[in-house]
């Protein structure tokens, strides 16, 4: 590798760990951040500003994917990216300076959406941009190893994200850092803006966008050409559905996904679930480079494809494992008690909620949302006119509620006697109480406290997990910008890539927990991403090119 190609790297990557840096921030910090802008308000409007933060965070990329990407095709690689970071630095920094709901009343949550989406866009534009200028610098035969550094870069930012908040959260303290210190890493992202801004300041624009420029070959219209008809947009399906959507189940299951299911499904505390995570992305990292440059090799497709299978193979197993090592009281409860819900098929909903707004009252979606969230594995017996529904743990028997029925003194007792009795049966059948570290679960005090006979093999398969998710995400890159010509690249692989990971895979954890709450099986949400992962294998296999090989600098065609 040459100076100026390790500059060309160092200066795409850097820039996009700072863009993931940033973004991360705020979903980290979403409970903290909400107190701080959304507590004074009625709770119909706190659910407006929820379902508008959670649309920046993922619904807005691929909106931020068309606009930069025409832009990067029209104007530039270069150019583009550089508006790209200024936009996510700028609006990040902000971020830590916005005062409070108290101190400037409705204005302070309204920019904090601004905000917000402002970073949405800026992440729609940035990952495209620093691909595509990155690949078109590579020699041929190397595209796969320079652009898996690129590939690093979205772990690398959420490692940095959690480095810098378990950092500024021990110097401060836990009520310091809600009242103030969350502010200080958002204010830390101007250092890093100023460092990006400075490197990519000094690039030039990529060789094949100039030699295309210089010959007048620049599409007019990159959107209507990548989309608009069937030669170009056949493969921004492929490339969705044969590649990205797998990739996307695949990489939110192995960091996200593994997060929420220590912290949600095994109740292990934040610090010691972010420790194993963040262990785990130190070790596995280094798999983005070492398949990506694999695929120079064998091929993209059978790479990600064959991440994809096993993924969909082991999922089941892994997840039973971690649970019986993180949390063994939990599990062995899960074996051992048997919970049954009896009720009325048409008092029971699916829970689907992203946005964490919406309201279950039926005496059926409160028990299932009881029991889901105590982790508990039950079943659902539907039985015609059983309502209100019974919960069933072992021989006792326990009537739930319905919210819409109660009035006055019995809405405030009732929820909380039947909480109270649900909790105490579980308890007595082995569930460990709610509130309670369970007997043996893991706990770290440290970051180094990992070097135990319970910490260090969860961090070996969570470091599987991120394996997984190296296998499918090294690759992706050199294989969406070998589908798509020069005069549309931009726009055509960033679509497909911002729709297959913020809404495939950013509607994830939701999903999941729905589909938990609807069969009792804690493990059952894991059916959507093996479902995804399985499809994308198919779809792959039969209709997606392998062009490891193309000259992407001929513009003959996208083959």
């Amino acid at each position: 590798m040459t100076k100026e190609e390790r500059k060309v790297i160092l200066a795409s990557s850097a820039g996009t760990i700072f863009e993931w840096y940033d973004f991360y921030l705020y979903g980290a910090l979403a409970a903290i951040i909400g107190a701080q802008f959304f507590s004074s308000f009625p709770e119909a409007t706190r659910n407006v500003f929820a379902l508008l933060a959670f649309a920046a965070g993922f619904l807005v990329r691929p909106f931020g994917a068309l606009f930069f990407g025409r832009l990067g095709d029209l104007i530039g690689r270069k150019h583009t990216f550089l508006m790209t970071i200024l936009i996510m630095g700028i609006s990040t920094f902000v971020v830590g300076l916005l005062p409070s709901y108290e101190a400037i009343g409705w204005v302070a949550p309204v920019a904090l959406i601004v905000l917000r989406m402002l970073q949405g866009l800026a992440l729609g534009g940035e990952y495209g941009g620093a691909v595509v200028y990155v690949a078109e610098h590579a020699p041929r035969g190397r595209r796969g190893y320079f652009t898996s550094w690129i590939q690093t870069t979205a772990t690398l930012g959420l490692l940095l994200s959690l480095m810098v908040i378990l950092g500024v959260r021990t110097l401060t303290g836990e009520d310091a850092f809600k009242e103030w210190g969350w502010r200080v890493p958002f204010l830390l992202s101007i250092i890093l803006l100023g460092i990006s801004v400075w490197i990519r300041l000094q690039m030039e624009e990529s060789p094949a966008f100039k030699k295309m420029k210089d010959e007048g070959r620049q599409s007019k219209a990159p959107i209507s050409e990548a989309f608009g008809n069937w030669k170009n947009g056949k493969f921004a399906l492929m490339a969705l559905l044969g590649l990205v959507a797998g990739q996307a189940v695949v990489w939110y299951t192995g960091q996200f996904y593994a997060l929420f299911f220590l912290q949600s499904i095994l109740r292990v505390d934040m610090f010691s679930a972010n420790v194993l995570i963040a262990w785990s992305l130190v070790l596995g990292t280094a798999g983005f480079v070492f398949f990506g440059s694999l695929s120079d090799r064998i091929g993209r497709k059978k790479i990600i494809l064959a991440g994809c299978v096993l993924a969909a193979a082991t999922y089941f197993p892994v997840f039973k494992a971690i649970t019986a090592i993180a949390n063994p009281t939990l599990n062995a409860a899960q074996q051992n008690t048997k919970v049954v819900i009896v009720a009325d098929p048409d008092d029971c909903s699916f829970q689907f909620n992203p946005t964490g707004t919406a309201k279950f009252t039926s005496s059926c979606d409160i028990s299932k949302a009881l029991l889901a969230r105590s982790s508990v594995n039950y079943s659902v017996q539907y039985q015609p006119g059983a309502i209100p529904a019974k919960v069933m743990v072992g021989s006792t028997e326990i009537a739930s509620y319905e919210v819409a029925k109660l009035s006055g003194d019995a809405a405030k007792a009732t929820p909380a006697a039947f909480t109270k009795q649900v909790n105490e049966a579980l308890a007595a059948a082995g569930y460990p109480p709610p509130g309670k570290p369970a007997e043996g679960i893991v706990k770290l005090d440290g970051f180094f406290d990992i070097f135990n006979s319970q910490a260090f093999p969860l961090v070996l398969i969570l470091t599987y997990l991120v394996l997984l998710v190296t296998m499918v995400y090294g690759p992706i890159a050199a294989a969406l910008v070998e589908l798509f010509p020069t005069r549309i690249r931009y726009t055509g692989m960033s679509l497909p890539y911002h729709i297959g990971n913020g809404w495939f895979g950013g509607l994830m954890p939701a999903t999941a927990f729905a589909m938990i709450a609807q069969t009792g099986d804690p493990y059952y949400g894991l059916w959507y991403p093996i479902v995804i992962a399985l499809g994308t294998f198919v779809i792959g296999m039969l209709f997606v090119p392998e062009n490891k090989d193309k000259d992407i600098f001929a513009e003959q065609g996208v083959r």
